[in-house]
């Protein structure tokens, strides 16, 4: 198979329904905005590990604060405020690890624990 006729045959299999992007567009940014930012956080880990820089903690702190503007931005478009947001995230982790974290508690979970 040639790289072209790879690419004809996955073409038909990508998805033409789409809904009206409009309304979305914001959460798209939001979450485009944390993808890219995550990535350029763990770009300072893997350079550390694999390509012998030193770490910097105020470079990392300041990506981790592009994540939380993104999170931010996230969160509004879903009509969300962060403190909502924070604490359905402890609730959820209180019901899936009621003793604190256990690796097999991990392992087993529910089949709708999201």
């Amino acid at each position: 198979m040639t790289i072209n006729e790879y690419q004809s045959q996955a073409l038909r299999t990508e998805s033409h329904v789409t809904a009206d992007p409009a309304p979305y567009i914001r959460i798209l940014d939001g979450l485009m905005g944390l993808n890219g930012e995550a990535g350029e956080a763990i770009d300072i880990l893997k350079k550390v590990l694999f390509q012998g820089h030193e770490f910097d903690r105020e470079h990392m702190a300041k990506e981790l604060g592009d994540i939380a503007w993104y999170l931010a931005v996230s969160a509004d478009a879903i009509g969300y405020d962060l403190e909502t947001i924070f604490q359905m995230n402890i609730d959820k982790l209180k019901s899936r690890y009621p003793d604190g974290f256990d690796t097999e508690q991990s392992q087993n979970r529910a089949v709708n624990d999201i």
